[in-house]
């Protein structure tokens, strides 16, 4: 318990530094994350920017104990020094060109730069995993959004039209528009679009990071069945969307229900992830004690 507290102590004994830079980070940022409040978070498709900005705040100040103190290491700031001069190029290189995904994403270079600056490698190692969870967060361009959406949005429709046509649902589709009965559905963007797909993704990762499984196959196996855990997770929101509008009427599907059925986007995600995880962990173990028995 003294170790801790003392680790603590060294970590946040010199507060005015930090304030310093915390100061010039909301100089420079708070006209861009106001910008994006007011525009681009606002609208549903890129609803999860907040979401995922605010975690990786949380995930900051959750490790932030575990900071190094005193003694930075020897040459830090020559490694601090041109990532940070880096981040504030892409930062006036975006701003000026209105280019998001270079004024958002020198957040990370500008963090990763100062970190290194301040407090040396160490510090990064415990820092990184929120830094790399900011990456959701950055606006990607339209056209390479609109060109992946697309392809996504088909795939998701198709098969949720081929469950519910298997369960006597009287359905057809045409592109991205599913009729039900006398109803047509658009599956738009925020139902089964690239960004959804990016937050949860984000959702996975975070669930291995505070899961903090041992086992390095067990954590790239879960990695990698994220992606399909997420379509999966698309497939079953625009079909209880589609079985809203069918059983109680348009607006019930456009509306209160249709924030219902995101809830059950994330829920059904993770509820995927907990059990595809659960699976892994009983395959990993009788594959182990398999082994144990063969030697």
């Amino acid at each position: 318990m003294q170790a801790s507290a003392d680790l603590k102590a060294r970590a946040t004994g010199t507060p005015l530094p930090w304030l310093i830079v915390l100061a010039g980070l909301c100089f420079l940022y708070a006209p861009s994350f106001f910008g994006l409040f007011q525009g681009l978070w606002s609208t549903e498709e890129s609803a999860h920017g907040p979401m995922i900005f605010a975690i990786s705040m949380w995930l900051i100040y959750r490790k932030w104990e575990e900071l190094p103190g005193d003694g930075a290491e020897p040459g830090t700031s020559v490694a601090g020094w041109p990532i940070l001069l880096l981040g504030l190029l892409f930062f006036m290189l975006g701003r000026s060109q209105q280019i998001l995904i270079l004024e958002i994403g020198s957040l990370i270079w500008v963090l990763t730069g100062t970190i290194l600056l301040m407090q040396g490698r160490r510090a990064l190692k415990v820092l990184w995993f929120p830094l790399f969870f900011m990456l959701f967060m950055i606006p990607l361009p339209g056209q390479f959004v609109d060109t992946v959406t697309m392809p996504m949005k088909t795939a998701v429709s198709h098969v949720a039209e081929d469950v519910l046509f298997r369960l006597g649902y009287p359905i057809a589709r045409s592109g991205v528009v599913l009729q039900i009965g006398q109803y047509k559905l658009l599956v738009a963007d925020a139902c089964a679009g690239l960004h959804t797909l990016f937050t949860l993704e984000a959702l996975g990762l975070l669930y291995l990071n505070l899961m903090r499984h041992e086992s390095i196959a067990r954590n790239v196996m879960l990695a990698i069945l994220i992606v399909p855990i997420s379509f999966a997770a698309n497939v079953i929101r625009v079909m209880v969307l589609t079985l809203i509008t069918y059983h109680f009427g348009d607006e019930a599907g456009q509306g209160f229900l249709h924030g219902f059925a995101g809830m059950v986007l994330f829920v059904s995600a993770l509820m995927l992830i907990i059990l595809v995880d659960s699976l892994l962990r009983v395959g990993i173990r009788n594959s182990l004690r398999i082994n144990d028995g063969a030697s």
